[in-house]
């Protein structure tokens, strides 16, 4: 197996086949205090290529400290499960499906134009065939990768940029969006990242806390069995079982400012723990886990009319608790 090496100043960019999948691109990342591992997007030999995620911006793994943040957490591993994907990647709410007719199509960020094949609701769930998938591009920058995806359709067209990058100097990790709409309608949707940590593989129980800045006022489905809330935080009770269902649709009590979009994931057990805040407000904040995985998933509202730009910031920062 060959490997290409091209070392730049704190940056090392390495494309590779993974002994898993040999067609699989990677590319590595390290700014001296973090390593991580990203998978590229490609709609024919790419990691995932299922319809309800963002192609690009899967983080495989990342390390500081000794801990690594994210990885494989499904059992089963298939490229077009709507779920067999890592790391804190996005989901777009759909746009158009409603209005198109069997055998139209509608549009999802982050993947491309998808056919409506029946008279059905629109499922999350469910692959959708690609009938446009854009192009993607990657390119390096310092310690990070670009992603740009250019989508050009009969009624929506953009051109999506999305970098990854290690802060210098900072357990740190940048992930900027622009959304520059030059198609014909109004791209008018909200969008979440997953995150789905798994703090150096600890399972889902006692040990595992989500802490916010504000103090919630909506339990869900678990709460009080597998999970409670004590204040302004989500402690586990006991461990997530895998016939426990777990999820709240919006936790409430956040302040529609960019200050109350402010989360942390905490692992008593394994001592480490990350922070994730944005420069856009809170619109929704579900909250789903599993046995493996605990997924505060943050909402905010993306807006950009024809020939408008709309841009977004998430900052991930990572630390030890011991």
């Amino acid at each position: 197996m060959k490997k290409f090496l091209l070392f730049f100043p704190v940056f090392l960019f390495l494309v590779s086949c993974m002994p898993e999948q040999p067609e699989v691109k990677q590319v590595k990342i390290s700014n001296g205090l973090i390593s991580a591992v990203l998978y590229l997007p490609d709609i024919e030999k790419g990691y995932y290529r299922g319809t309800r995620f963002d192609h690009s911006g899967i983080v495989a793994k990342l390390e500081y400290k000794g801990h690594n943040f994210f990885g494989q957490w499904f059992e089963k591993y298939d490229p077009y499960i709507h779920d067999a994907v890592m790391g804190p990647v996005e989901e777009f709410n759909q746009i158009g499906f409603n209005e198109t007719a069997i055998g139209g199509t509608f549009l999802q960020v982050g993947v491309g134009m998808l056919e409506k094949p029946d008279t059905l609701p629109y499922s999350h769930f469910r692959l959708y065939p690609v009938k446009n998938a854009g192009k993607w591009e990657t390119k390096k920058i310092r310690n990070g990768l670009r992603y740009i995806h250019t989508l050009e359709d009969k009624d929506y067209a953009y051109r999506y940029e999305k970098r990854i990058y290690l802060v210098p100097g900072k357990p740190e990790m940048v992930i900027a969006h622009t959304i520059e709409n030059t198609g014909k309608k109004p791209v008018e949707t909200t969008v979440y990242n997953h995150i789905f940590p798994v703090i150096d593989n600890q399972p889902v129980g006692p040990g595992y806390s989500v802490i916010f800045p504000f103090l919630s006022q909506e339990k869900g489905d678990g709460f009080d069995d597998v999970l409670t809330i004590e204040s302004n935080r989500l402690v586990y009770l006991r461990a997530q079982k895998p016939d426990d269902r777990v999820y709240c649709r919006d936790l409430k009590g956040y302040r529609p400012v960019p200050e109350d979009f402010d989360i942390r994931i905490e692992n008593s057990i394994a001592g480490a723990g990350m922070r994730i805040t944005c420069d856009r407000p809170l619109v929704r904040l579900a909250f789903w886990s599993s046995t493996t995985t605990v997924c505060p998933e943050p909402f905010i509202q993306v807006s950009a009319k024809p020939g408008e730009k709309f841009e977004w910031q998430l900052r991930f920062e990572f630390y030890t608790l011991k």
